[in-house]
């Protein structure tokens, strides 16, 4: 490895990312601008950008140490994604875009009330704040591992950059960001998987290699059961999670929501295939890994294969995929906070300048709380344990509710507010109380099921038995009231509302364009440093100026008004 080569890919592509938040900077004029792309951003934008936001390093991290350990079941795990998000298309996709709503808490209040939201927002924010600081830690370990840099800094260096463009750019920074890393992800993949199979000898003797069951469908914990619950947890997380409800209430239609999830699907269908066979074939170069140190299998296949410079490619895709997934979370966090906290409960009459203020000081604020989460990673027992359980705990009591909501009119906030307190409680008492107290632990597979099963079961019976009673919720008819008024506020929006959201996603799709000219040019420099696949690195560099075509015509389709200035920087 040539670290000097490697450390200045990774510095001039963070200087890029950080240059293309900076462009952003005066185009988010109000809250509907800055946090939701003003509601008009292209389909295919939105869907990639939903598949980004969902990786991470820790995709890398905690499913590659389960594809090193375990096998082809990691991505029979991720494959229950790609059902979620089907399911997410057909029915729960469209739904969200038609509240009209900009975010999710938003629904709650109006549809449930109040109390409910409080109560959501605190849950989410901790939630939030956890999942993605954890997610922080196991970039900052590979590259502390991989460029020899002290962990404890990488974490807080890595962790205030990530923090500075989503403050300062909103919604579009973030979603450019997201195309970007796909693009540098997705190539050095396609460069690392055939220098892997070389480096084995060829598929036919790595599959000698490996244990019998390794490409078995399920394995060890990993069973039909977690597998089917994942399923149904996948379903409530992609349909309901407050991040990934905003990527359907930014674009245009409810037909374009269901869009941008089946595309969601189509890719976590082929991808896992693709992205977790390096990890699998370490196995069978070095089959001595045990513990945590199996979370290291996929950068130490880097380290094995790639040449000069595209080691710093794969860090640098796998740093901005974690930081696409924490900018996507603290833009919705930042959002809920603003909209319907400072806005809500502070300051009802505050100007669109003093919201976008606490819109960006917000960020800063939960950003450095997932860096201090980053850093407490390893006492937890690593990125897999802490992923896996606080989704187990809180997944079904957290999202389910809401989801009901959607469709039911029976159900109220004092029944969410309850049935959310007693799956919360219950799933912590088995996974905190019971191995202490009873000396009892459940499965994987139990612990998912209860987690996700409980909430549906508990809705289930209310709707039941409010149906049996003829029930109509109260607040189900005062929401039908406040969302009749807001459509019609929304048929009243000036005209210049509207030019100033074409204008925006103009810029927008421009800059993708660029950025991918930027990193087609990156790579062709980079592939005449390979010592091995420079052909291959730079016929991908060829793919991708090509594809920068797609996003430059998207945006010349977009009109203005004769006289209009073409962006708004």
């Amino acid at each position: 490895m040539n670290s000097t080569i490697d450390t200045a890919v990774i510095f001039i592509f963070s200087a890029f990312v950080l240059a293309i938040g900076m462009l952003f900077a005066r185009t988010g004029r109000n809250l509907k601008s800055f946090f939701a792309g003003g509601e008009a951003v292209p389909w295919f934008i939105g869907g990639l950008s939903l598949f980004m936001s969902f990786f991470s390093a820790g995709t890398f991290v905690a499913w590659g140490s389960i594809a090193y350990k375990h096998g082809w079941v990691a991505v029979t795990i991720q494959w229950t994604m790609c059902l979620g998000a089907i399911v997410t298309g057909l029915f729960l996709a469209p739904r969200w875009r038609a509240t009209g709503n900009l975010t999710a808490a938003e629904f709650i209040r109006e549809r449930l009330g109040e109390r409910v939201q409080k109560t959501y927002i605190g849950i989410f924010t901790l939630v939030s704040v956890f999942i993605k600081g954890s997610v922080l830690y196991p970039v900052a370990k590979l590259v502390s591992i991989s460029l020899g840099f002290p962990l404890v800094e990488s974490t807080i260096v890595l962790g205030l950059f990530m923090i500075a463009y989503t403050a300062v750019g909103g919604l579009w920074a973030v979603m450019v960001t997201d195309i970007l890393q796909f693009v540098i992800l997705t190539a050095a993949v396609f460069i690392l998987l055939p220098l892997s199979l070389d480096k084995v000898g060829g598929f036919e003797l790595f599959t000698q290699s490996v244990p019998d069951d390794f490409f078995n469908l399920l394995h060890g914990e990993y069973t039909l059961g977690f597998v089917m619950a994942f399923v149904l947890y996948h379903i409530a997380y992609i349909g309901g999670n407050w991040t990934f409800v905003q990527r359907y209430t930014s674009v245009d239609s409810p037909k374009s929501a269901r869009k941008v999830a089946f595309l969601f699907a189509a890719l976590y269908l082929v991808s896992p295939m693709i992205w977790m066979l390096p990890p699998m074939i370490y196995r069978a170069l070095n089959p001595s890994l045990v513990g945590l140190d199996t979370e290291n299998a996929y950068l130490l296949i880097c380290k094995a294969v790639l040449p000069p410079g595209l080691l710093g490619l794969m860090l640098t895709g796998m740093y901005f995929s974690t930081s696409a997934s924490a900018n996507t979370t603290l833009n919705v966090v930042s959002a809920v906070f603003t909209n319907d906290i400072y806005k809500g409960f502070i300051n009802p009459k505050a100007s669109d300048k003093q919201l976008i203020k606490i819109a960006r000081l917000s960020s800063w604020g939960f950003g450095l709380g997932m860096i201090v989460i980053a850093l407490l990673v390893p006492a937890a027992g690593g990125i897999v344990e802490v992923v896996l359980s606080i989704s187990a705990i809180s997944g079904g009591p957290l999202l389910a509710p809401p989801l009901w909501a959607l469709f039911s009119k029976r159900i109220n906030g004092k029944t969410t507010f309850w049935i959310t307190v007693i799956g919360l409680t219950v799933n912590l008492f088995f996974k905190v109380l019971s191995p202490w107290l009873l000396d009892f632990k459940l499965s994987r597979a139990l612990e998912t099921i209860i987690g996700i099963g409980l909430p549906l079961v508990l809705l289930l019976a209310y709707e039941l038995y409010a149906r049996s009673k003829g029930l109509i919720s109260e607040e189900y008819e005062q929401y039908l009231a406040i969302k009749a008024t807001r459509k019609a506020a929304k048929l009243a929006e000036g005209e210049e509302e509207a030019i100033e959201i074409k204008r925006q996603n103009r810029f927008g799709m421009r800059v993708i364009a660029g950025a991918l000219v930027f990193v087609a040019a990156m790579l062709l420099g980079l592939s005449a440093f390979a010592t091995s696949g420079g052909i291959v690195t730079a016929g991908i560099a060829v793919v991708i100026l090509f594809g920068a075509l797609i996003p430059w015509y998207a945006a010349r389709k977009i009109q203005l008004p004769k006289g209009e200035p073409t962006v708004n920087v």
